[in-house]
């Protein structure tokens, strides 16, 4: 059996340590540690995949069974070859949702706190001293819109809890509820959670679904004192409607680590609005995500050669 290892952004380094482990969980498999471009010449007879693979991979790819990507979203790999094939595609959904949340509320931050504001001006703050504390908004008693519930919204909904916020929900799934949220809304509730919510959160998956869901008609729905949090994927929104909803006043601000458009580019309106905060797509980013992938991947290899059901599985007619 032959196992490829693909480092990518969420796994970066691969040492020998780690090929190690590797090998030791596979019984004995030959383990390939390549770039992407080296990947091309080694995928043809790989049984396993831990990393992304691309259509050109797959198209050579003639012994795959299994892939589990680095990431937890897994829109990178519905193209229709690797959809509608028998390989199994697992990722680290699930593992990531705190790291995003804590993102997510940090950026919320920068806005309701006025932290934006100080920031940009550095010194000259103090003069904006009154402005600012006018601008400044309390979370406590507001309500949180969670919009997909699944690790990042049940952490962004304990982190609204803790800054004493109600939490509604809502999913596609009927999904478990959380000690935040005692029910979750279905999606035929979803201008509901538009109309009752101070913060609504995008949580979701990138799936055919969910692109293009937070258009004109979801702005119009919700109140123009809130602020849209989105740490997950940029594509579920609509650029020239979300630049419209934050230029006319439809909404109050945004905070975003993800945009319609990747990198966006530097003449979009969205870069110099007093009323967004962005990072760039940097809310993945933690000390223990690595580790987590990789542990996930080595009790999946256990599994595998158990024929047990692997953790992080992806339906992929769904995406998710």
């Amino acid at each position: 059996m032959k196992i490829l290892v693909i480092p990518g952004l969420t796994l970066p380094a691969v040492n020998d340590a780690i090929v190690a482990q590797i090998h030791s969980a596979s019984q004995g498999a030959d383990i390939v540690v390549v770039n992407p471009e080296e990947a091309l010449d080694e995928i043809h007879d790989a049984e396993i995949v831990l990393g992304f693979v691309n259509r050109e991979m797959f198209l050579r790819a003639k012994a795959l069974k299994w892939v589990q990507s680095i990431s937890s979203g897994v829109d990178m790999f519905l193209y229709d070859e690797f959809v509608n094939s028998q390989v199994v595609l697992t990722s680290e959904k699930g593992l990531v949702g705190d790291h995003l949340a804590d993102h997510g509320f940090g950026l919320l931050l920068m806005l309701t706190r006025q932290l934006r504001t100080s920031l940009l001006h550095g010194p000259e703050s103090w003069n904006h001293r009154g402005e600012m504390r006018r601008q400044m908004i309390e979370l406590t008693n507001s309500t949180m819109g969670v919009f997909g519930f699944g690790s990042t919204g049940r952490g962004i909904a304990k982190r609204a809890a803790g800054f004493g916020m109600q939490v509604i929900a809502v999913d596609r799934d009927d999904v478990p509820i959380s000690p935040e949220v005692s029910e979750v809304w279905r999606l035929d509730r979803f201008h509901d959670l538009l109309s009752q919510s101070d913060v609504v959160a995008i949580c979701c998956p990138l799936t055919t679904e969910t692109r293009g869901v937070f258009d004109a008609a979801a702005f119009n729905s919700m109140k123009r004192s809130a602020f849209l949090v989105n740490v997950t994927r940029g594509e579920v929104m609509v650029e020239d409607d979300l630049v419209a909803a934050l230029q006319g006043g439809t909404i109050r601000g945004a905070a975003l680590d993800v945009t319609p458009r990747e990198p966006l580019p530097s003449d979009s309106p969205l870069w110099t609005m007093d009323n967004v905060m962005m990072t760039p797509h940097t809310a993945g980013a933690s000390q223990f995500r690595a580790q987590r992938n990789l542990d996930r991947f080595l009790h999946n290899l256990q599994r595998y050669l158990a024929n047990e059901p692997l953790e992080g599985l992806i339906d992929k007619q769904l995406g998710y």
